[in-house]
């Protein structure tokens, strides 16, 4: 055995040498590739001065403002000042000598400045202005150029329908000019689009087309920046072989042409996949070398990520001091730049790092901001992604319009001609005439059949709105009244003097647990009222089941574990349904804290999911105190309003039930109830598969 640990430990000295040799290399390696670009933008300026000094100079020179132009460029993540002040410059120039080329270049280079400053609305409007110029010069290039920052820039502020339709004009452009560079990148484009979405499959499939692209341009650095891309990709789908294969080939390129900024995007991705292994002192490794190169590039939207990974990293090593400091560094810049994604992944690491060391006030403070961001962007998210679907299909249909209206066109220009040289051209005159009038007539008839059935559908809004109307006001009455009015009684009796200080203090458990049944309550009708004004509409979409018990497992982790009761999930991976998120996010929630609810103490709560042909089962059990057969029979009636009381005494309402039966019929699904008095109960509910074609659908 001695002689075991003999040689593990001088392994473990051979992986100390061999990770201070390698930062060694990397340390160099950084200085050479940063020395490298700091010499390209030298020369960049010494080229400018030296046509300065030359007989005959005219700041109005196009060469002169294009070479303003590049050097700008070339600052833009280096010296972001020096970045604007170059361009500032290009575009005074570029507008004296009328060079609208040099000007809408100059717009452009400015929109990245406050792009990466995150003020979005000047971003935009240099963007929008240089775009109208590149078009109206026919610039190609340019225009191309434009229109992928732009799109690039409604991405980072939530509006996908924009980025999507720019990115797909930009592809048909690129198509129809040849320009196989751009395409490749528009296209990697909108595979950022679908992994920020989570939707992997649709991601993968425009990375396919891209790598294609890239075999035809047969450049070694575009496909390794595809291929640091996809590695970032893997790594969140949890393909992690596959993620450090491709990641390895673009460092390799990355290092051998000393491209600083891909470099440390590199890095920054191998550390995310060792963090995904949980091996944290290598994750730490390799972040460190790109905050190393980070230190001398001016990137904060891309030092985000790496600042919330080393965050992450030091948490592991249970090194909290640090990894707090890190995750405060990453918060403190997303919200400089208003990057809500930033501020959520670090303000869960601030929760987790205060509970751990009992900072319970700074704890609920961190974890109110990570459900608001976390509501906020699952809203927004859920959002996004039918945003993307209906943007496509919008943009698919309008195409298919106009090749169908130039089609038509054409054919009624040919029946004109073929009119014209006909024999019977009266005729012909007097039977399109008659055509007209039947047309005419069969569509004010349906005109006429429209309206008629708008106004039933009025009246049948009418009705359900009254009695959405009789059924809050019911609850209101039934379930929020009473505990509110007791809330009240006592607090007059305190402030009257009938009751002392330390009896107040006694009833305080009981005022939080009725508080908190308000609280739920309210969200269930606000959630129930507005689907009932706004016609209960059900945007279906492909979401992963297993993704939204997880959040309802984190949201009501701290509830089940005042109860000492166990949350188990039974539920499988890659569980795709064709279903309207937001609802069935709904249902599991009242489901899982109705079991919570009942339970008692030490109990076990779990939810499984189980795959029919063209369905999925969900079942949520629980080992509590269950219902007689009357009450089953009840709970999901329309009309129902029970109340009963959980074991540690919470009230409860039925309308959780009634909204729940509601959301799962509106997602084509059916659900019902099997329970044994002091044993325990079990709500069953289905929903459809997400087939093929919806996955597609986007």
């Amino acid at each position: 055995m001695a002689g075991v640990k003999t040689s593990f430990s001088t392994y473990l000295h051979q992986i100390e040498a061999f990770l201070q040799m390698r930062f060694l290399f990397l340390f160099l390696a950084a200085t050479s590739f940063l020395n490298a670009q700091s010499n390209e933008h030298e020369a960049l300026r010494s080229k400018i001065q030296k046509f300065r000094t030359e007989t005959g100079f005219n700041a109005k020179d196009t060469v002169y403002i294009d070479m303003l132009n590049d050097l700008a460029k070339a600052q833009r993540y280096y010296n972001t000042d020096s970045l604007l002040l170059v361009s500032q410059q290009a575009l005074k120039s570029s507008k004296v000598a009328a060079y609208k080329s040099g000007e809408s270049y100059a717009l452009l280079n400015i929109g990245d400045y406050y792009s990466d400053k995150g003020e979005f609305k000047e971003a935009i409007l240099n963007y929008k202005s240089a775009l109208q110029i590149a078009k109206n010069i026919n610039n190609k290039k340019q225009v191309l150029r434009v229109l992928n920052n732009l799109s690039g820039e409604y991405g980072y502020i939530g509006d996908y329908a924009n980025a999507l339709n720019g990115y797909l004009e930009g592809v048909e452009l690129a198509q129809k000019f040849g320009h196989k560079r751009m395409l490749s990148i528009m296209n990697e484009a909108i595979a950022s689009l679908y992994t920020s979405q989570k939707d992997y499959e649709q991601a993968l499939d425009y990375y396919k087309i891209v790598k294609r692209i890239n075999e035809e341009i047969n450049n070694e650095v575009n496909s390794a920046e595809t291929f640091s891309n996809m590695a970032s990709l893997y790594a969140d789908m949890g393909k992690l072989e596959y993620a450090m294969f491709n990641i390895n080939s673009s460092i390799t390129t990355f290092e051998k042409e000393g491209i600083t900024d891909w470099l440390a995007y590199s890095y920054e991705v191998k550390g995310k996949i060792y963090l995904k292994q949980q091996k944290f002192k290598w994750a730490l490794f390799w972040y460190t070398q790109s905050e190393l190169l980070h230190q001398q590039l001016q990137d904060e939207r891309g030092e985000i990520d790496l600042l919330n990974g080393m965050a992450e990293a030091y948490y592991g090593l249970e090194q909290d001091s640090i990894s707090k400091e890190y995750a405060l560094k990453a918060f403190n810049i997303s919200s400089n730049i208003n990057f809500l994604e930033g501020r959520q992944k670090c303000a869960k690491t601030l929760y987790k790092i205060s509970k751990k060391n009992k900072e319970y006030a700074t704890a609920l403070s961190y974890h109110e901001i990570y459900q608001q961001l976390s509501d906020t962007l699952s809203r927004s998210e859920n959002q996004k992604s039918l945003t993307l679907v209906k943007t496509k299909v919008e943009h698919e249909r309008q195409k298919a319009n106009l090749i169908s209206e130039n089609e038509r066109q054409l054919a009624t220009q040919r029946s004109y001609v073929n009119a014209a040289l006909a024999i019977l051209l009266i005729f012909v005159t007097v039977t399109f005439l008659v055509h007209r009038s039947e047309k005419i007539q069969k569509n004010l008839n349906a005109e006429l059949k429209a309206k008629t059935q708008h106004l039933e559908e009025n009246e049948l809004e009418l009705t359900t709105l009254n009695e959405t109307k009789d059924k809050l006001f019911s609850i209101i009455a039934h379930d929020l009244r009473g505990p509110i009015g007791a809330f009240q009684g006592l607090l007059d009796l305190f402030r009257n003097g009938e009751m002392g200080k330390e009896e107040f203090i006694e009833f305080i458990p009981k005022l939080g647990q009725d508080i908190d049944h308000i609280s739920f309550t309210l969200n269930n009708l606000l959630t129930w009222g507005q689907s009932q004004m706004n016609g209960s509409v059900t945007r279906p979409a492909v979401f992963q089941i297993e993704n939204i018990v997880e959040d309802n497992f984190n949201l009501l982790s701290e509830i089940a574990e005042g109860k000492s009761i166990k949350l188990v999930s039974n539920v499988p991976g890659n569980t795709l349904a064709w279903i309207d998120g937001d609802q069935i996010d709904i249902v599991i929630r009242n489901l899982i804290s109705n079991a919570l609810k009942f339970t008692k103490a030490n109990g076990i709560v779990s939810i499984a999911a189980q795959e029919k042909s063209d369905h999925w089962e969900i079942a949520v059990r629980d080992t509590g105190i269950g219902m007689d057969k009357e009450t089953v029979n009840k709970i999901f009636s329309k009309n129902a309003n029970i109340t009963t009381y959980g074991t540690n005494n919470e009230k409860g309402t039925g309308l959780g039930l009634s909204l729940c039966k509601e959301m799962v019929e509106k997602n084509n699904g059916h659900i019902w109830v099997d329970s044994v008095l002091q044993q325990g109960t079990c709500f069953y509910f289905t929903v459809p598969k997400a087939k093929s074609n919806y996955q597609k659908a986007g």
